[in-house]
């Protein structure tokens, strides 16, 4: 108990010290401070952009489909068995039956068949969105989730070709305006068709052709039926989810439809098809890089704070030479000597590090009041623990280097050239 009472006096008396030195060099301590909290702000603000654009660029990616694959028709570049180049490859609905019988890795897979010329009436309203046709898990695949209240179609319209429509937020807010759709109709290209969902609101920062919230989606039969489309605009395909590498499916599709259309499998050119589980991949690496970056730059600012202290703390050591030497000589060892100059830098680090995170805490609090349009690339900044823990690693490092050199010398220092100096 004694012990702790001794650490304790020490601890206190390195303290006043410390707020005894910070009154009689309120400048300088104020510009030594200033350092710290500038690079502390800028280590956490960065960082906690950085971590915020990563995961708003996930979601935004995620309102395409989650890992899916889309296969687009081509052109041949390269002669086979017979056949020269620029064969235009078409896709066929029967595709979709033969890809999905030949590779048991695909999980699910769907045609889609577009439309660009359809015109959509409600009253005076009109419009010519992309008029799209699909199967019913097209809206899983693609992440088409309906409003409350709605539903996407189902088998039993895709079997008796009903004339139901499923439209997207933005598409329904310029048809209807606040009104409720569900169970309304309208007409395309003056055939009347029943409203049965509106797409729930999302974020989407890729797409083909245009984003889902200004498309309007038919039962595929529906379309085929009104519209008498010999080919599919493009394949959907999503993966089983243990197949970790998507390109094994990616070529398995050239092979197939190869073999069918007489093409290449390694002619490229003759589908076009977008992985976006790799491209997702190339994605991340590059925001993994992005924020690598950002955490150097708030690091190396940082450290010009840290350079700021040691240099302080350099200082300190000279002016208070005799007294390192007045301790030395009734009995101070050299682990109190360096302690007391640690103890000083990092009380210096503390006070820097805590304003500083107050003033990243209140720049990310300003950035969540911006408009959701001005977020949509960005997303909302947190503070969230990995960037608080990553900080404080950060700032502890700083403050320990900052402070080893100076309390190194000092307790180095010889008692009797100190006495005299």
């Amino acid at each position: 108990m004694k012990h702790l009472w001794v650490e304790a006096a020490h601890i206190i008396s390195l303290f006043k010290e410390f707020l005894r030195d910070m009154r009689a060099q309120k400048k300088r301590t104020a510009l030594t401070i200033f350092g710290i909290v500038w690079g502390t702000a800028a280590v956490v603000t960065l960082m906690a952009v950085g971590v915020s654009t990563k995961r708003q660029n996930i979601t935004n990616f995620r309102g395409l489909g989650d890992g899916i694959i889309l296969v687009f028709s081509g052109t041949t570049t390269k002669p086979y068995e017979g056949f020269g180049v620029d064969r235009r490859i078409r896709l066929q609905k029967s595709d979709v039956e033969l890809l999905e019988r030949e590779i048991p890795e695909i999980a699910m897979i769907s045609g889609e068949y577009q439309r660009w010329d359809a015109f959509l009436r409600n009253g005076k309203q009109v419009r010519s969105p992309v008029v799209t046709g699909a199967p019913p898990v097209y809206g899983d695949m693609r992440n088409v989730i309906p409003r409350v209240g709605g539903r996407f179609f189902n088998e039993e319209d895709m079997e008796m070709r009903r004339r139901v429509i499923f439209l997207g937020n933005e598409l329904n807010e310029f048809l209807f305006g606040e009104e409720d759709p569900i169970g309304k109709a309208l007409l395309l290209n003056g055939i009347p068709f029943t409203v049965i969902g509106v797409l729930e609101d999302k974020v989407q920062n890729s797409s083909y052709g245009t984003r889902d919230e200004d498309r309007a989606f038919i039962p595929a039969t529906t379309f085929e039926a009104m519209f008498g489309h010999r080919y599919v605009n493009n394949i959907i395909v999503t993966p089983r989810s243990d197949i970790q590498n998507t390109r094994y499916v990616v070529d398995r599709i050239y092979q197939v439809l190869g073999k069918k259309y007489i093409f290449d499998p390694t002619d490229e050119d003759a589908l076009q098809v977008w992985d976006t589980a790799e491209f997702f991949s190339e994605f991340m690496l590059f925001f993994d890089a992005f924020n690598v970056f950002l955490v150097m730059m708030g690091v190396m600012t940082l450290c010009v704070g840290g350079l700021g202290v040691s240099n302080i703390m350099y200082v300190v050591v000279r002016e208070r030479t005799r007294e390192i030497g007045i301790k030395r000589a009734v009995g101070a060892n050299k682990r109190v000597i360096i302690a007391q100059f640690f103890a000083e830098t990092f009380f210096i680090t503390f006070i820097g590090a805590v304003v500083g995170f107050l003033i990243a805490w209140g720049i990310t609090k300003a950035g969540a009041l911006m408009p959701q349009e001005a977020r949509e690339g960005l997303g909302t900044p947190v503070i969230d623990p990995l960037v608080a823990l990553v900080s404080i690693a950060i700032i502890a490092g700083i403050a320990f280097l900052a402070g080893f050199f100076p309390a190194r010398k000092a307790s180095k220092l010889d008692p009797i050239e100190c006495l005299r100096y």
